[in-house]
């Protein structure tokens, strides 16, 4: 990768130095902004711009529809890949190390699509995203960095006082009348295609999962590493019920019992549910108790976002960045210079047209360069 970069940046090098290397070099990218060391490629932007359309798309937005809501959100995508950036260099000057993560994520998905050959995980992951294996391990390394960096730098440093939430709570009591409805998830030990024998040992491990989540056993993992449900990608949430939403035997089971109640096995026509009370909302007015998590989560997210702008916009004040003309950083720090340096118009120790000139041998050798900002050039590959 390193030395893709540096190979990119050659060939802008040239192209500015010397418009007779044009005969000896080929554009095969376009630079539209450098970061520290990192750059941003117009094929970046243009992959981008292309997965937008496709959220949109996947949202039902047609037409117009579509292309305003494009339009709208257009421009900011420089700035989220410059934000991006910044982040996962954050996460490398932090010393974040998610390697672990990422392999259990990816166990996951094997698990999840029951794929045990590596080889069939990168041929579905091209399938579904278009994208080789190795680029999208990247992506959720990325991803995964970027969201320790915001947690541990953003995040873990928002605190919500108790009187804040009893303000709340008393300010909006309105919005917490409750109707009685039971959260439910489910496991499901499937005995489709079974005999009896099949079917006998299905029973004996929805029973002894039941054990399991009883002792203290946290049910959503159970349920990802037993369940045969569809749900089971939601940790088995199946979502809230009211009265009269279930099948009457399970209303019976279900109504009577509280908060974390987990039932026997269930027989049903393809296998053994069980069934875990998440919540229950009794009807009226809730208790300050009950809603506190909630309360909390509303005040800080309205302070969340806030304050990763401004942590994001410290982060470019610190940075080296370089935009090139016609593209615009939509969430620039105030006052930040992010001219694009000419790279003929750079300080001494950088080469200059005559030298180029002068020394044939340096038409190889333009990666050495140094980039904007730095004071040496990378080492030379033997």
């Amino acid at each position: 990768m390193e030395r893709m970069k540096k190979y990119l940046l050659a060939t802008v090098a040239c192209a500015a130095l010397w418009p007779a290397c044009a005969a000896d070099v080929e554009l095969l990218e376009e630079i539209i902004a450098k970061i520290n060391g990192d750059i941003i490629t117009r094929t970046e932007i243009e992959k981008s711009r292309r997965q937008l359309r496709a959220e949109l798309s996947q949202r039902g937005l047609k037409g117009e529809q579509l292309e305003t809501e494009f339009k709208e959100r257009e421009p900011g995508i420089l700035a989220s890949r410059i934000d991006q950036l910044l982040l996962q260099q954050k996460g490398r000057d932090l010393s974040i190390n998610v390697d672990a993560e990422v392999s259990k994520q990816i166990n996951e998905i094997m698990r999840q699509y029951k794929i045990t050959d590596p080889e069939e995980l990168a041929k579905l992951v091209r399938e579904q995203t278009g994208q080789l294996f190795e680029d999208y391990k990247n992506e959720m390394k990325n991803s995964m960095i970027t969201q320790r960096v915001i947690q541990q730098e953003v995040g873990s440093k928002i605190n919500i006082p108790k009187s804040e939430k009893e303000a709340y709570y008393n300010e909006h009591k309105k919005d917490f009348e409750r109707e009685e409805r039971l959260f439910l998830r489910e496991l499901l030990v499937s005995t489709e295609g079974k005999d009896a024998a099949g079917i006998a040992a299905a029973q004996k491990k929805a029973t002894d999962l039941v054990a399991r989540a009883r002792k203290g056993e946290k049910f959503p993992d159970l349920v990802r590493d037993n369940s045969d449900a569809a749900s089971a990608r939601e940790d088995g949430f199946i979502g809230a019920f009211k009265r009269g939403d279930l099948k009457k035997e399970l209303e019976d089971i279900l109504w009577a019992q509280q908060r974390n109640f987990v039932t026997d096995p269930i027989k049903i026509e393809n296998g053994f549910l069980i069934l875990k009370i998440e919540e229950r909302h009794k009807a009226g007015l809730a208790a300050l108790e009950e809603v506190e998590g909630e309360i909390s989560e509303k005040l800080y997210m309205t302070r969340f976002q806030p304050k990763i702008r401004e942590y994001l916009t410290a982060l470019r004040q610190d940075a080296f960045l370089e935009i090139k003309d016609g593209w615009v950083d939509s969430s620039a720090a105030p006052g930040k210079e992010t001219k694009w340096t000419d790279p003929a118009q750079l300080k001494p120790e950088t080469v200059t047209k005559e030298e180029v000139a002068a020394n044939p041998r340096r038409k190889r050798l333009l990666w050495l360069v140094p980039i904007p900002g730095t004071k040496s050039a990378p080492k030379e590959d033997k």
